[in-house]
């Protein structure tokens, strides 16, 4: 889990990319929040408990949204691939500790919080509470004196088709897969170009499970800028796998051969046909 975690926020963590999820999810589709009025903001918050000792919360991926002098906004965004029942508690404790923080400054500026939980799952859609009511048994009586706090969950795997064409970066391909996986239980890779290659990459390798996305060869031709789109990277594999089957065929097949000589002739006489070792020849005959 702390693997998928970290490939999330690696790629989450571009601001093209952060502002993207953002303007799909919350403006439907509108380019309302520009990369470059994102700033960095530290994903962990701190405070004192009863035992006066500090403690650490960290958020998934957060930003603060600068739009002119007036508006400022923090966003962050929590990855769930497993569904947590105390999620709507979690939120608000990482909201509660940014509201907080701003408080302890001694700026007077105020801004509210925003947390985008993105639910990855593609066996259905998010089923557990999704505001603190739902996390436990409130009486009716007292319902008027205990706030309530919801939380904003998004399917990932159940956006519509529109929704996922609103996309314009790499989290695209991200929204594509997951739908894709969901729908037919398998992902046809699309022509779209990838922009932040190494993040898009690690990305599917540790959500695929599937290693064609991030081996050796992979790497190599990332660096070159070998590769710039999904279905690319398939190709490339692919044809990576016929090269090698071809080596392996003609290796298998050199083998027959020796072992079909050294029914008529010595080890030795084999070696010094073929131009091999006697060791080799008769490693091969072990074999």
């Amino acid at each position: 889990m702390a693997e998928k975690d970290l490939s999330e926020k690696l790629l989450e963590e571009y601001d093209d990319v952060f502002a993207d999820i953002v303007n799909v999810l919350l403006f439907h589709g509108k380019r309302e929040v520009k990369e470059e009025e994102l700033a960095e903001t530290g994903t962990e918050s701190q405070y004192k408990a009863d035992d006066s000792v500090l403690h650490a919360q960290e958020r998934d991926v957060a930003k603060y949204w600068k739009k002119g002098k007036i508006r400022l906004a923090l966003y962050g965004l929590e990855n769930q691939t497993g569904i947590d029942t105390d999620m709507p508690m979690r939120v608000l404790n990482y909201d509660g500790m940014s509201y907080r923080s701003q408080l302890l400054k001694k700026r007077k500026e105020r801004y509210p919080v925003i947390t985008l939980v993105l639910y990855f799952g593609t066996d259905g859609k998010w089923k557990k509470p999704l505001s603190l009511y739902e996390v436990f048994s409130v009486p009716e009586e007292l319902k008027e004196y205990i706030n309530d706090y919801k939380i904003n969950v998004f399917n990932i795997a159940y956006l519509s088709e529109e929704q996922v064409n609103m996309f314009t970066s790499d989290f695209k391909i991200v929204a594509d897969y997951f739908v894709q996986k969901r729908k037919n239980g398998k992902y046809k890779p699309s022509s779209d170009v990838i922009r932040h290659v190494d993040a898009i990459l690690k990305f599917m390798a540790v959500f695929t499970g599937d290693q064609r996305y991030f081996n050796e060869a992979m790497q190599k031709k990332m660096q070159t800028g070998g590769i710039q789109t999904m279905d690319k990277v398939i190709d490339d594999y692919i044809d990576l796998g016929v090269q090698r089957g071809i080596k392996q065929g003609m290796d298998r097949g050199r083998k027959d051969v020796i072992r079909s000589l050294c029914k008529k002739k010595s080890p030795e006489e084999v070696a010094d046909l073929l131009d091999l070792s006697v060791e080799e020849v008769l490693e091969i005959i072990k074999e």
